[in-house]
């Protein structure tokens, strides 16, 4: 029991013993004569405010006891004072003409009932509708709960309720609020769980791939879903030397690939990509568009430099970016028991392989024609042909072509003074003229110092192996 409701019980126990005491007083101090008037004496006064005490006390105790009742005694200790209440009037009422008694008789005037006019009836119909009133009135406070709670319930149903739910109403209610609350909290940890959950899911396999399966979570994912988009493929190529890879361990090298590609992943979620897969010191990453792969490219082999030079004590890593567009499947493979999302396509295969122009060529960024032919007509770049690249098997050559846009402003606008000098050299090579491709790379070389390709094409010509392509696959 609450102290108080302990402090509560005294005050009613003190002020209905005075009230008793000086009921007398107070009685006397009523007067009914030509209607109602008061001449109280101190020990009136002294007694009515204990009387007025003696009501709030005792309804209060009465609230408190009927808020730590189950719901069914709380409806039955509503009804039976009122009832009981009602009872006595309407007994007084039917048999009001026949007691005699000074204060029946003032209450008879009052209501203008007498044995000839039957009024006392017209009353006792107006207690009856008084008190289904009050019933009335009583069990709707009663029940209010229970609207609070099927609310409560239905916002449930549909997911976390913000903030905490309140019922109020008697102690069985405050359990029911209790154990509501608690299955909020409990939503709302499932809730964060199934948030924290989905986003390290997006780690494994990307919103993106998701979208290009018509899918909006992972759960919808079933073994062969496949769909066919054309998008653009880029591979990152991260080439470390061998210096790196001696002079560190097993654990430093891969600490040290994995420090550049902290680097390289962010931007390409910045240019509207994702990675598809990480391929050791690689990664494999699909754009939507190929404008954004171009532009992203760049970007990466710029962050690399920045980070080259942040390594000082550690050697240079190189990348080499390929680009390719064309159609892809999107799917799920594998078996029940371990499923793997991908994308398949020679196009994906391609652009793999076009990392070995990169390598031998040392250029940093490769496209192949079908994604400059995809690009917008006024997109601005700044290219040049470098070559064709073809599968043994294949006697299809796909053309080539190198970003010059990562390269400082002084070098590149050299490079584009030299484009139409540089591609018609790799023509004659594509031809089998050496002696024509080397005197005009050899130009090349003497204005613009640097320029790798040109370099490696040099060496070329002047080993007198020129032919149809710089490298079969």
């Amino acid at each position: 029991m609450k102290t108080s409701t302990k402090i509560w019980i005294v005050i009613f126990i003190i002020s209905l013993v005075l009230s008793l005491l000086l009921g007398g007083a107070v009685s006397q101090g009523i007067i009914l004569e030509n209607g109602i008037s008061f001449n109280f004496s101190v020990l009136g006064y002294v007694g009515l405010i204990f009387v007025i005490i003696n009501f709030i006390s005792s309804n209060i105790l009465f609230f408190r006891f009927l808020t730590a009742q189950p719901f069914s005694r709380l409806l039955f200790f509503i009804t039976v004072p009122v009832t009981a209440f009602s009872a006595i009037i309407c007994f007084y009422l039917i048999n009001l003409n026949t007691i005699q008694n000074p204060q029946v008789e003032y209450v008879r005037q009052v209501l203008n009932v007498s044995p000839t006019n039957n009024n006392n009836y017209l009353w006792l119909a107006i207690i009856v509708i008084a008190y289904l009133l009050i019933l009335f009135i009583s069990f709707k406070f009663a029940c209010k709960p229970i609207k609070k709670v099927e609310d409560a319930v239905r916002r449930l149903s549909n997911g976390r309720v913000p903030g905490e739910i309140q019922i109020g109403g008697s102690k069985q209610f405050s359990e029911i609020e209790n154990g509501l609350n608690k299955i909020n909290v409990n939503y709302k940890e499932k809730e964060n769980l199934i948030k924290k959950t989905n986003l390290e899911y997006e780690k494994y396999i990307p919103k993106q791939f998701l979208k290009f399966l018509g899918k909006s979570s992972i759960l919808e994912l079933e073994l062969g879903n496949q769909v066919q988009r054309e998008v653009t493929t880029m591979f990152v190529d991260i080439h470390h030397s061998t210096q790196t890879s001696t002079t560190l361990s097993l654990e430093e090298n891969f600490n040290y690939i994995n420090s550049y590609l902290n680097v390289v992943s962010p931007i390409i979620r910045k240019f509207n990509g994702f990675v598809d897969k990480y391929l050791g010191d690689g990664i494999l990453a699909v754009f939507a568009k190929p404008e954004n792969a171009l532009e992203c490219s760049v970007s990466i082999v710029k962050a690399v430099d920045i980070k080259n030079k942040s390594m000082k004590n550690l050697p240079n890593l190189e990348v080499g970016i390929s680009i390719n567009t064309g159609e892809v499947v999107f799917g799920i493979v594998g078996e029940e028991e371990r499923k793997s999302p991908t994308i398949i396509s020679d196009a994906v295969n391609f652009a793999s392989k076009m990392n070995d122009f990169n390598k031998y060529f040392g250029s940093k960024i490769i496209f192949s024609k079908r994604t400059l032919n995809s690009l917008k007509i006024d997109y601005p770049l700044s290219y040049r042909y470098v070559g064709t690249l073809s599968f043994e098997d294949d006697k299809e050559f796909v053309s080539l072509f190198e970003s010059l846009d990562h390269h400082e402003r002084k070098k590149r606008d050299k490079m584009e003074n030299d484009k139409t000098q540089f591609e018609q050299a790799v023509r004659f090579f594509n031809l089998g003229k050496c002696h024509q491709a080397k005197e005009i790379f050899q130009t090349i070389l003497k204005n613009t110092r640097g320029d790798k390709v040109a370099y490696m094409y040099y060496n070329r010509c002047e080993q007198d192996v020129c032919g149809e392509a710089p490298l079969r696959i």
